[in-house]
């Protein structure tokens, strides 16, 4: 598969030409300080996905998912440090943030899906657990956190 197959690399490019558009709007001193942060971070995240995409381990395709994550992460950062600013609207922030949690959600769920190619002794963390354990019947609510140790 493509990394242009993956509808979270496309989102997160998008996410990245409107992050663009959006910090050339602010002021000129921040071009070289928080706007070209959030533009490289938002570039970034999908760059992570495109690295990795073709690695032949899984386990390093999990990594970029990883990074690419963390990158969406950090970029919310920037918009939100633009926010207290006054360079955008609470309305606009919340929209893009709003994007990039999405975004974050799909990444959770692509890890997930590597991590079932992996043999089970080699997981991180099990992909799916007994949420009776926690008194509530909805699995979605735990999928992909790490486990605790008993």
């Amino acid at each position: 598969m493509d990394v242009d197959d993956l509808e979270v690399y496309r989102m997160l490019c998008q996410l990245h030409i409107d992050v663009c558009d959006l910090t050339h709007q602010w002021p000129m001193e921040e071009k070289y300080e928080l706007g070209s942060q959030a533009r490289r971070s938002s570039n970034s995240s999908p760059a992570q996905l495109a690295e990795k995409n073709d690695d032949r381990h899984i386990r390093n395709k999990i990594e970029g998912v990883n990074r690419s994550r963390g990158e969406a992460a950090e970029t919310i950062h920037h918009l939100f440090m633009a926010t207290l600013k006054n360079y955008m609207a609470e309305e606009v922030y919340q929209e893009y943030r709003d994007r990039y949690k999405r975004c974050i959600r799909m990444l959770n769920g692509l890890e997930k899906t590597l991590e079932r190619k992996l043999p089970e002794k080699d997981r991180r963390w099990q992909v799916a657990e007994d949420s009776s354990r926690y008194g509530i019947d909805n699995e979605q609510y735990f999928q992909g956190w790490p486990m605790p140790e008993d």
